[in-house]
């Protein structure tokens, strides 16, 4: 399959690159699958489309402040470090610019000494095994010391860090936003709940291989990075509970639909479940977990359209994405939104 089937022209104009004041003022289009219909909303007019007995799967991870600005100990040259992952205690696998300044060994200073790291393994693009040294909590230092990790295509700064994560944040480990969730603030989650839609959390650690770009021609040759997912026992039971009264599990944002194919690919079944996946979802690919999905206005041929199209349809998806263009729908992380049911 040609990676130019999942292709659209997007205006620059249309990526947002500042979030909304208020949370759920955004603009939400519902695709009907069963109508084939398109039509267009306010995010905060999202209970209207939800059934009580429905399930909404929200995924918790909290975003690092995981882009560090430091120098080189030996030469005082200034390096950019973004933490990926943390392999071990203190040894992370990191993004360094510029790479080729970096070698075995070298000792890169952040915060006036607060922070060191060492490289300990080199890797390729840019990739390096590095080795943090400092006193008293690491995540206090990183907080003190790093910026939220925002995507390339933003070039705005972000006055209130907090404005990437989502209201209900909680599993530090994220090198990116589940982005779906920005538009959820407490109060509407309160009343979703109240109308009696159920509410359940899991966690998938979103790695920066969501902004990585297809770069292969043949769709099926694309390797997708491995991100840790959990799914607790509590909420494994709510989800079969919720599946055998015939409730519909709409699940919010890419990440919580990757996490819950994982789990059922695996399984046959929700269960309680952790570790890595790697699960690329695209057509013909039949999605099984879940019956509606929240999610944001994505890449043109990126691996994110692909998984809309698998629940969707690709003809579907592209000609709601070109009423969007139309539309002046605000595209990518800080954009609207898109109901799929």
């Amino acid at each position: 399959m040609d990676v130019k089937q999942y292709d659209f022209k997007l205006p620059e104009e249309l990526i947002a690159q500042v979030p909304l004041l208020d949370r759920s003022a955004s603009r939400l289009m519902v695709l009907n699958r069963e109508k084939q219909d398109v039509s267009h909303h306010h995010f905060s007019d999202i209970k209207q489309f939800l059934q009580p007995g429905d399930c909404l799967v929200l995924n918790d991870t909290r975003v690092l402040p995981a882009r560090l600005y430091g120098s080189k100990e030996d030469s005082g040259g200034k390096v950019e470090v973004l933490l990926l992952h943390q392999d071990h205690e203190d040894e992370w696998e990191v993004l360094v610019k510029p790479a080729k300044k970096v070698k075995l060994g070298t000792k890169i200073v952040f915060g006036e000494g607060k922070l060191v790291a060492e490289c300990i393994g080199v890797q390729d693009h840019g990739g390096r095994k590095v080795r943090f040294s400092y006193e008293g909590i690491f995540l206090e230092v990183l907080e003190s010391l790093g910026e939220m990790p925002l995507p390339p295509y933003i070039k705005e700064q972000l006055p209130d860090q907090e404005r990437y994560q989502t209201v209900y944040a909680k599993e530090e480990g994220s090198a990116a936003a589940p982005t779906a969730g920005l538009h959820f603030t407490k109060e509407l989650l309160t009343d979703i709940e109240q109308s009696g839609v159920e509410i359940a959390y899991l966690t998938l650690h979103v790695g920066l291989g969501t902004f990585r770009p297809v770069s292969v021609e043949n769709v099926e040759e694309h390797e997708m990075h491995a991100e840790f997912y959990q799914l607790s026992h509590e909420t494994a039971e709510q989800l079969q509970r919720v599946k055998q009264k015939g409730g519909r599990i709409i699940s919010v944002g890419t990440t919580s639909t990757r996490t819950l194919e994982t789990i059922i690919r695996d399984y046959g079944s929700f269960r309680e479940a952790s570790g890595w996946t790697n699960i690329f979802i695209y057509p013909p690919y039949q999605v099984k977990a879940v019956d509606g999905l929240i999610t944001n206005f994505h890449l043109p041929q990126s691996t994110l359209i692909m998984l809309v199209s698998a629940l969707a349809g690709r003809d579907f998806i592209l000609e709601a994405y070109h009423k969007a263009v139309e539309e002046k729908y605000r595209f990518f992380s800080f954009g609207d939104a898109m109901l799929i049911i």
